[in-house]
């Protein structure tokens, strides 16, 4: 079969020394998927910028369909046939997804004015020809993640891209939204388009990828066809070690109740019930999951819980104390930390330092200021601190975060969070967006934190994730909790399906649930 892309010997250095790539050689072959997955930080990303002409290597070479190419910048890799979908997705959220189609290429009504029809009629065809539903006439602002990636893909294959680059395209989705990009995925292979998909998710990689290339500290390890990995080998291969995927076992008996949620409803602005006549307990030295398909009321209640959602009706305790009028500063300060689900957009100021990020919560405490006055050495000690505990792989403590990968961006945010001696932790989304060997490290934490008599809320569309973490699992379906598992022992996925999926539930679920 034909490579559509070789790169050879490719070297990038960034000015501040950080080797990103070094000694890059892999070919792509044309109408294939291939996937390319390492650790955060591995350098699979700045590996796609060079090829989509964002970034410039210093030595090496890019041949594109058997020509040599210096790919000068991104106009010049579409022009080329290349079109790529970033981790962040880059769309203007307050133009509408038609308007975010044409961006750049805009057709005009006699050569003045924006011809608007003409623009909706464009994204229609092609969102029919790809079987990529979008609203064209909707704001991007106003549409859930997965569509906003459709929109995305979309605008590549508009801009006519026969290699299309998906950089850890999943690390968002629900698995819902998952399962139909890869239905859109194999459309597009099996309509001649060649696909890289950069990714951690090695159970996904096995699932869509002819072949593999894994990369580790900045190299290329091997690359060879995915039908002949397993899991365990792929992940072997990323970190250089054996990986864990027992549940964690239980801890001592958990202690007094930190975290006690009694009828919180709440109604939004169109009158929509989202959340029904929640009830939980949270115990010290405990990890109570809750299970469910995104956008069933768990981001509402997550925001409840640390004051970012006013209107709720019901009670809000920690270590006994109502917390339901408090401000957000005000509930963190009575001992409640939150790793929030989207990191970008509530997790990190990302244009900040990681000093700034990990002090942004404490800056105002004794051991940080005086008189007013930051103490910029002790800040710059507990931040190296941080980032040797947490495995966060950046220059120093004064590298923007905006400049690190996402999963190390995610590392920021849970280093800091469980740094702040909390009583009661929620834990949304905790490692969502990172590889396997930080997954391994963060689970640690929260295992560790649990037996330290912490209290934890894991809130993780990942069922794996949950049944290897929790003491118990509650499942919310529509708002409401409708099943309690008192235990995870012998608890699968297909177990909790039917409860998440609303085809089942527990007469008696909402009411107070206690171990």
């Amino acid at each position: 079969m034909q490579n559509i892309l070789e790169v050879k010997d490719l070297l990038k250095v960034y000015p501040d020394g950080t080797i990103a790539n070094r000694e890059i050689s892999v070919a792509v072959e044309e109408n294939t998927i291939h996937a390319v997955v390492g650790e955060n930080g591995a350098g699979k990303s700045t590996l796609m910028k060079m090829i989509f002409g964002i970034e410039q290597p210093q030595e090496g070479r890019i041949f594109y369909r058997g020509t040599e190419t210096e790919i000068r910048n991104p106009h010049h890799a579409i022009s080329l046939g290349i079109g790529m979908v970033h981790q962040h997705l880059m769309l203007a959220p307050d133009l509408s997804v038609a308007e975010n189609m044409v961006l750049g290429v805009e057709p005009l009504r006699r050569t003045l004015f924006l011809d608007s029809d003409r623009m909706v009629r464009v994204t229609e065809q092609i969102s029919t020809e790809n079987g990529l539903a979008v609203p064209a006439r909707k704001k991007i602002r106003d549409l859930p993640i997965g569509v906003k990636q459709r929109v995305e893909i979309l605008k590549a294959l508009f801009r006519n891209a026969e290699l299309l680059i998906l950089d850890e395209p999943t690390a968002v989705l629900t698995p819902q939204e998952t399962e139909q990009l890869f239905k859109t995925l194999f459309y597009l292979k099996e309509n001649g388009k060649t696909i890289l998909f950069i990714s951690h998710k090695l159970r996904e990689v096995k699932q869509i990828a002819d072949r593999v290339t894994v990369m580790r500290d900045s190299r290329i390890v091997t690359t060879c066809d995915a039908e002949g990995l397993t899991e365990d080998d792929i992940a072997y291969l990323m970190v250089g070690r054996e990986i864990s995927h027992d549940r964690i076992p239980t801890g001592d008996a958990p202690g007094e109740v930190k975290l006690s949620v009694r009828d919180l409803s709440y109604v939004d602005d169109d009158g929509l019930p989202l959340l029904k006549q929640i009830n939980f307990d949270v115990r010290a030295g405990e990890i109570l999951g809750l299970a469910g398909v995104e956008g069933n009321g768990q981001t509402p209640l997550i925001n409840a819980l640390t004051g970012l959602l006013s209107g709720t009706k019901g009670e809000i305790k920690v270590t006994g104390e109502s917390i339901a009028a408090m401000s957000p500063r005000t509930i963190r300060e009575r001992g409640l930390s939150h790793v929030p689900e989207d990191r970008m957009e509530n997790g990190v100021a990302d244009v900040a330092t990681l000093e700034e990020n990990f002090i942004v919560d404490r800056y105002f405490k004794p051991r940080f200021s005086r008189w007013g006055r930051l103490l910029w050495r002790i800040i710059s000690e507990h931040s190296r601190d941080l980032i040797k505990r947490f495995n966060v792989l950046a220059r120093s403590s004064k590298t923007v975060v905006g400049s690190l990968s996402g999963g190390n961006i995610q590392k920021v945010v849970v280093a800091r969070e469980l740094s702040s001696d909390p009583t009661v932790i929620i834990a949304a989304q905790p490692t969502r967006g990172i590889d396997i060997g930080s997954e391994e490290l963060v689970h640690n934490l929260l295992k560790e934190a649990r037996d330290e008599g912490k209290a934890i809320f894991l809130v993780s569309a990942d069922l794996d994730e949950v049944l290897k973490l929790s003491t118990r699992v509650i499942v919310i379906y529509d708002g409401e909790i409708v099943k309690h598992f008192e235990t995870t022992d012998g608890v699968t996925g297909p177990d909790l399906g039917p409860y998440m999926l609303g085809v089942k539930r527990e007469e008696g679920a909402g009411g107070t649930i206690r171990p």
